[in-house]
């Protein structure tokens, strides 16, 4: 139980410091590119990492189907989005606003997924959640408004892009869960490569060493280490079990922030961050069994 706590920690520990890698990344590298390389890397290694398991890549086209949504809406285009957003607003404010996601997914799993429908107290969380995003985004949002509204809206779009991301996870056809993964990073570099090359053309791009290590780090750590640490806490704990995770991931990436870039929080991100959080809590409870 402790050691799965620990890892639990580590995954929002690893997940929360992405967003600093980012803000470095994108210092000197385009938004697109550093998307594909993180997730170039990431496939190579969880295909490796899967053949080492003794686990083959699936086969069928409807896995596959899956897997070019999921490598789509989980990776490429989320992973873009909220790397154009962090090129002009800080990491911990990108890691607050993806705190909607859990919030997103709650709303999609009513009508998407069977036996997950919309309660009261979920309405209630949703409500609260969208409330603090309002607070953190400010009223002139609604006016078109605000020098960063574009980049802080596509952090958004990021974090419900993979709300979708998740809901096709849990349609997706079953197999083993290392090879699934490296599929659908496999899927997401075929799509991305080519776009990238057209787009930013790399070959010209002359990026800092932090940001090559910045690239190597997401790829590494963020996206292939904490795929592997999920996976292991899925099959042994369960996704309720890893719920609260989604508590610990805004917190630290803005601790992240303050660390290691010297960001400023201002006090309406605190009191944003407090809301989303009092929302995601809300919309997680059950209420207890009458049983025993």
């Amino acid at each position: 139980m402790v050691r799965h706590l620990a890892l639990l920690f580590l995954l929002a520990l690893i997940w929360g410091s992405s967003f600093v890698a980012i803000k470095v990344g994108v210092e000197t590298i385009p938004p697109l590119t550093l998307a594909t390389g993180r997730v170039v890397f990431a496939a190579l290694l969880l295909w490796g990492f899967a053949r080492l398991q003794g686990q083959m890549l699936p086969r069928g086209k409807r896995i596959w189907f899956y897997c070019f949504l999921i490598g789509l809406m989980g990776n490429g285009l989320p992973f873009t989005l909220i790397n154009w957003g962090e090129v002009k607003i800080d990491s911990g404010l990108a890691a607050i606003l993806m705190a909607v996601m859990p919030l997103v997914t709650v709303v999609l799993a009513h009508f998407f997924t069977v036996g997950d429908r919309m309660t009261l107290a979920k309405l209630a969380g949703v409500a609260f959640g969208f409330g603090g995003v309002f607070i953190l985004v400010g009223p002139e949002a609604l006016k078109g408004l605000g020098g960063d509204i574009w980049r802080q809206l596509a952090v958004s779009g990021g974090a419900t892009c993979y709300a979708i991301a998740a809901i096709l996870t849990r349609n997706m056809p079953p197999g083993p869960l290392i090879a699934r993964s490296a599929a659908v990073m496999i899927a997401a570099s075929v799509m991305m490569v080519p776009v990238s090359l057209a787009f930013d053309a790399p070959w010209t791009i002359s990026p800092s060493p932090d940001a090559v290590l910045a690239g190597v780090y997401l790829g590494l750590f963020p996206t292939a280490l904490a795929t592997i640490v999920l996976f292991h806490l899925l099959r042994y704990r369960g996704a309720s079990f890893i719920a609260p995770v989604n508590y610990l991931i805004p917190v630290f990436g803005v601790l992240w922030g303050i660390a290691a870039l010297s960001e400023e929080v201002s006090p309406r991100a605190v009191v944003a961050l407090s809301v989303i959080l009092v929302g995601m809590a809300i919309a997680q409870y059950q209420r207890p069994s009458r049983d025993g």
